[in-house]
């Protein structure tokens, strides 16, 4: 592919996010695209052959993104737990459309999705269970945050202190490298 492609692949998939993040995922449509590009509708089909393709882009980036996120935080358990709302919070839709929805698995580039769960393994010395309990609390107050279904008075700090408390026993402190 010229890099002149890519580089419009890119532009195309920046308005997708854009929009997704303003509108919301059901506004991610290709007229809507052509539309934030200012090109006509089926000129993006030389750059990225359709919503599918797109919403995976998508997906890869969020995996890309909250996973370099959570390597810099990636330190110990409270650090890393800290991190991934905070991530999740200012990115609402993207982080939605990465976590709420299926990953189109054969569209992302290979390792992309290992390599975003990487930090919380190394946290966990490996353990897979932990790690993916640990995601699924995680995911699932990041999830009650954005939905607004907390009362007004939650102390939602304490929760969090909580629920990285429960879980420290499944963490032990590793050497650099990997786990």
């Amino acid at each position: 592919m010229s890099e002149a492609l890519v580089n419009r692949r890119g532009e195309v998939v920046d308005a997708a996010e854009r929009i997704l993040e303003r509108e919301g995922p059901d506004a991610v449509t290709m007229r809507r695209l052509a539309d934030e590009l200012r090109i006509q509708a089926p000129s993006l089909y030389k750059h990225i052959a359709g919503k599918t393709e797109i919403e995976a882009a998508l997906q890869q980036r969020a995996l890309e993104r909250l996973g370099a996120v959570l390597a810099g935080a990636s330190a110990d358990l409270a650090t890393l737990v800290a991190a991934y709302p905070r991530w999740a919070l200012e990115h609402p839709r993207l982080y939605e459309l990465s976590a709420r929805h299926s990953l189109n698995r054969p569209r992302l580039a290979s390792g992309v999705e290992a390599a975003a769960a990487a930090p919380l393994l190394k946290v966990t010395g490996g353990n897979v269970a932990a790690a993916r309990a640990i995601w699924g609390l995680t995911h699932g107050l990041v999830d009650l945050e954005l939905a607004d279904r907390f009362p007004p008075n939650a102390d939602l700090d304490a929760a969090w202190a909580h629920a990285t408390s429960a879980f420290a026993i499944y963490c032990t402190p590793q050497p650099d490298g990997d786990p």
